[in-house]
């Protein structure tokens, strides 16, 4: 045995005996096999590796971090031995690593062009690599799998430290050269403490030379065959892209409706929504998984009971199917008050119509101050004035105006069997949704600005579709197609882990800094479709969510169902709204406001009084906001995080934990998972699994979280197979009673696993 082995073979059981006194655990037998064993040292490795892995149990978490230790050698042996440099430094020189993958066309030239020498080498010395003990095992797993930087053979260069330095590098780019190294400090500090995690493809390209940063999209379709394959060009390049995308196809005529005239010929919007499920599959992101795609439609729209609510479902006719889209249902106050209407024997008996889009706005004569056509799609209901509700009853008196009429209740019960069996589709509560946004007023009050949300319900912001006003040739023969933009939705996702943050009291610190980063994704990305890249730079919209809100709880002893969990939520999240407006309104002074900020509720003061802000500090920042503006249009949406809330050592977005122990299984791995910081007085908070609890609470805390989010929030049920369909029905007539903008999947304990957009985990 050589003198290296050796040494190697003795650090691993030096860590071993290490992680024993730090740890309690018992390493006697894995230390005796590992000096008895005449193999190399990558070998004893790889067997502490295995040894730990298969020792994690609810008795002894802390295993997962002995793993963690052994996975980190063989990353550091790897770069080392790729990047040419000893292996006892872990990490090597950040310059000559920057130099090597751009010359390989990994890393784009932006980092050279924009640091020196010297201060790459200044940045270096703020990397601690001691911040590598923070990770469990499946957070380095997934880090080191799917997000580090490699070579086109997979051969890894970069370790988690320095693409914690690199995304702060490339976000901090172009500020003004005096603060720049000082806020890529900060920058790095916030994410290598694992206080929060930027979106997935900011995390996996930022610095690099292809992809884009932002996390999905949300386009509207118009009700023309220009539109609709437009619309589909457009999705495959975003796709192709990496990014998840939401679409609304409520404009689009139902089955049956009239062509230029021709009575019965249109197909209706399934064949179009399967050409869309045939995208994206084609056209998969960056070669790693196909494309998430989620369509919504109105439920007073003809075709929801033709077709569009058993998309999904394996029973009916498979030439009516699109299995790997995602579907999303807009529904508006008055239907669930309909749902809800009985007669004296406790019978449902509300009733509901639904029409053809093109041929309301054919029969109804609606028109917006420009002379455009409205339909039923264009009205939403204010508290005091039921717009939506008028121009309904309107459409519903109507005596030539076709349409299909069902019971309220039988809609709904279609609803909740496709959840039951697919977990989908989303619920939009439109009106809510409209209600709540504070930039509403290009369009009017009562005007619908909002149509629907993204693949993951968190995202709110204002939709219009676009259009072709003219085709020409131009003077070289050139075939010349001019579109009139309209608003495509960008989502700019980064999420605070909760647990660190909030116990550690930097929310003010950390929020400053993060909204900044959001906001300089804005102006560094380059996206594909141009009317994205116009809505992404007018709205400057971000959204900074939250991950590990389970985990904090448990941390702070505090039961899922209890008052004080709701308190608790009512607490935390107005303090993050309160600091991230404010760090808003600060980089306004420094930068300038975004652009519709005139007349926007954060100008008027109407979004403080909404959500009846009356402390002296919320006084004082409706002043700051109204004096200085704000530099961002929407700002908080919480996403679903679960591959980055891995990362970051905690639990899944806003929802509990699925049980304290289990496994966690994806296509290319299979580990055993515990609780965070789990130990004998944590697990009495953790030990109900997600299914078991009352989700009563759930929506309970939801409604205090989504008074302070100006957006929406990703937000699961969690119910067992043989619900009860009243029981189901209550759920969501609570989420409706209570406030909530949307929700997410109805994970119920018999489906499979349900694939989700990981663009927005962050």
């Amino acid at each position: 045995m050589t003198t290296e082995v050796q040494s190697i073979k003795q650090s691993v059981i030096n860590a071993l005996q290490e992680a024993e006194e730090k740890y309690g655990l018992d390493t006697t037998d894995i230390t005796k096999r590992i000096e008895e064993s005449t193999k190399s040292d990558k070998d004893s490795t790889q067997e502490a590796l295995f040894y730990s892995l298969n020792r994690i149990s609810m008795d002894q978490p802390n295993w997962t971090f002995i793993a963690a230790h052994f996975q980190l050698s063989q990353l550091y042996e790897a770069a080392s031995k790729n990047r040419g440099y000893n292996t006892d430094q872990k990490y090597g020189d950040l310059y000559h690593l920057i130099q090597i993958l751009t010359d390989k066309g990994i890393y784009s030239n932006d980092l050279l062009t924009h640091y020196t020498k010297n201060e790459i080498d200044q940045l270096q010395q703020s990397i601690n690599p001691d911040r590598d003990d923070l990770f469990n095992y499946i957070g380095l797993f997934l880090l080191a799998d799917r997000y580090l930087a490699r070579d086109h053979d997979r051969n890894l260069y970069e370790l988690p430290q320095e693409r914690f330095m690199i995304i702060a590098m490339t976000l901090m780019q172009n500020e003004s050269a005096e603060n720049r190294l000082e806020l890529v400090k900060e920058a790095y500090w916030a994410l290598s403490n694992l206080y929060m995690t930027v979106a997935t493809p900011t995390l996996s390209n930022a610095g690099k030379s292809y992809g884009q940063l932002s996390s999905c999209f949300i386009d509207t379709v118009d009700d023309s065959l220009d539109g609709i394959y437009l619309n589909n060009w457009d999705i495959a390049r975003l796709s192709k892209d990496g990014g998840g995308i939401g679409i609304y196809y409520g404009k689009v005529r139902a089955l049956g409706s009239d062509i230029k005239k021709f009575k019965g010929n249109s197909s209706g919007v399934v064949p179009w929504i399967r050409l869309l499920n045939d995208t994206a599959v084609s056209v998969d992101q960056l070669g790693q998984r196909q494309g998430a795609v989620a369509v919504y439609l109105d439920v007073f729209h003809k075709d929801i009971m033709n077709g569009f609510l058993d998309l999904k479902t394996n029973n009916g006719d498979e030439r009516r199917k699109a299995h790997d889209i995602f579907t999303g249902v807009s529904i508006p106050d008055l239907f669930m008050k309909q749902i809800q209407e009985k007669d004296a024997n406790g019978k449902s008996i509300g009733e509901w119509h639904t029409f053809c889009p093109h041929q309301v706005k054919q029969m109804m004569g609606w028109k917006d101050e420009h002379g455009n056509p409205l339909g039923l799609e264009d009205f939403y209901d204010e508290e005091d004035h039921k717009y939506f509700t008028k121009k309904y009853w309107e459409a519903v008196q109507h005596p030539l105006l076709p349409r299909k009429t069902y019971r309220a209740i039988d809609i709904m019960a279609r609803v909740m069997i496709a959840q039951l069996e697919t977990g989908t589709p989303y619920m939009f509560y439109r009106d809510e949704v409209n209600r709540q946004n504070p930039n509403k007023h290009k369009r009017g009050i009562g005007k619908t600005s909002i149509y629907c949300s993204n693949l993951c319900t968190e995202i709110a912001q204002n939709m219009s579709p676009t259009s072709i006003t003219k085709e020409y040739q131009d003077q070289d023969g050139n075939i010349v197609i001019v579109r009139k933009p309209g608003d495509f939705v960008v989502c700019n996702l980064s999420s605070i882990n909760l647990p660190n943050a909030v116990r550690e009291k930097v929310l003010d610190r950390l929020i400053s800094i993060q909204v900044r980063m959001l906001d300089n994704v804005i102006d560094l990305n380059t996206i594909s479709v141009g009317q994205a890249e116009a809505t992404n730079k007018k709205y400057r919209a971000v959204g900074l969510g939250t991950f590990g809100w389970h985990h904090l709880l448990a941390l702070e002893s505090i039961h899922w169902e209890s008052e004080e969990a709701v308190d608790f939520a009512d607490k935390v999240y107005e303090d993050i709204a309160y600091y991230t407006i404010k760090a808003s309104m600060e980089l306004a002074k420094e930068k300038g406001t975004y652009s519709e900020f005139e007349g926007s509720e954060w100008q008027t003061g109407v979004y403080f009084d909404r959500r009846d802000y009356q402390s002296d500090r919320w006084n004082q920042l409706r002043q700051d906001v109204a004096t200085n503006g704000i530099r961002n249009g929407w700002l908080m949406a919480v996403a679903p995080n679960s591959s980055t809330a891995k990362i970051g050592g905690s639990t899944d977005g806003i929802d509990p934990l699925y049980a304290v122990e289990y496994a966690e299984e994806k296509k290319n791995f299979k580990f055993k998972v515990t609780a965070p910081d789990l130990d004998h007085v944590t697990y009495n908070y953790y030990r109900r699994a997600r299914h078991e609890l009352d989700q009563v609470w759930s929506i309970k805390q939801n409604a205090k979280r989504q008074r302070h989010i100006d957006q929406a929030i990703s937000f699961n049920f969690y119910v067992r197979h043989d619900i009860k369909a009243k029981d189901l029905l209550n759920l969501h007539v609570a989420a409706w009673e209570n406030r909530l903008k949307t929700t997410y999947y109805v994970r119920s304990t018999s489906q499979t696993e349900i694939e989700e957009c990981e663009a927005c985990h962050s």
